[in-house]
Parts: structure tokens; sequence; C-alpha cells
């Protein structure tokens, strides 16, 4: 038998037996060391054999059908007037909104305003609004089909008012 194969059958054999050693000492400052070399004064540990898990190989499930994102039928929709972050001025309670909708609001659908949360329905995309006062306002738009589904909606804007003081001299 040649040699080198009797060492390397030696040397398989002796790595194989130390696995799963392990040993525990504690050195004179209290603190606890492990290692898989033996020390003097070392106690061996006996490691639980290491777990171990076969996978199984399953046919993949027919999928679920997803369903589908219901279509607008809008390429897009926004509220183009006011524009967002603008102050009006004196415009005395009256503001005329445009909302901005691509192709153009469809028959049987419906814009519905929320003006500072309140809820309105339109049948047009240029709205007349009264009663808009002092202050900061919100608005956004959606557009309901004719199942009362909400099928497109504009990213929300905030808009103020101003009104010259009768108190302050021009």
């Amino acid at each position: 038998m040649d040699y080198r194969l009797f060492i390397a059958l030696l040397l398989v054999l002796a790595s194989a037996q130390s696995f799963g050693q392990a040993y525990r000492w504690v050195d004179e400052d209290g603190v606890v060391h492990y290692s898989d070399r033996p020390q003097a004064g070392a106690e061996e540990i006996i490691l639980p054999k290491a777990q171990s898990m076969q996978m199984v190989r399953r046919a993949p499930r027919p999928r679920e059908s997803e369903p589908e994102e219901p279509t607008t039928g809008y390429d897009s929709i926004s509220i183009a007037s006011p524009a967002a972050e603008d102050t009006l001025w004196n415009i005395e309670g009256n503001l005329t909104v445009t909302v901005a909708l691509e192709p153009g609001l469809r028959q049987g659908h419906q814009v519905r305003l929320f003006v500072d949360g309140r809820e309105r329905m339109f049948d047009t995309t240029n709205i007349e609004l009264t009663e808009i006062y002092r202050g900061a306002h919100n608005l956004q738009a959606e557009i309901i089909n004719e199942s009362g589904q909400m099928v497109a909606r504009s990213e929300p804007i905030r808009f103020y008012v101003q009104q010259t003081s009768v108190l302050s001299p021009p």
C-alpha cells in the first residue's frame, strides 16, 4: 500500500474523531473559554449531533388568479386650478375649481370633490364653489363611475385665501 494513501486515510480518521469535541475551562481571571483543543484543567463538553433537514420538493401549487386592477379609463387626473400652495386674494367667497382629466369626463361618470374634507358631487370638471373664505383649504378630486365606484383620484392640494383687511390703510 502506498504510504501517502495510508497517511491520508490516517488523517481523515483522526480529523473525523475530533469532530464534535469541545472543551471548557475557566482561567485565573474567571473568564470562561471554549475551544476544540484540550487545555490544562479543561473539561470535555459533549456536543449534540448537528441537526439536519431533508428537503422535500413539492409540485408547485397552481396560482390563484390575482384580482385585476380595475381599469380607470383615465390617463391622468389633477386639480389644475387653483394651483397647489396658491394664495388667492379677495375672492369674496367664490372659487372656480378646474379638474384636469385625460381623456375628458365620460358619460355617466361624476366628479366627487372633497373641499376641506366635505364631499360634493358634480357632473362637470369646471366647478363653481361658494363660501370659500379666508384661511387654508384642501381639495382632492375623484372620478366616480356609474356603479358608484371610484376609478381615479387626484393628489390632494392645499391653497390659501387672503382678504384685505378694512382695518389696514391702503
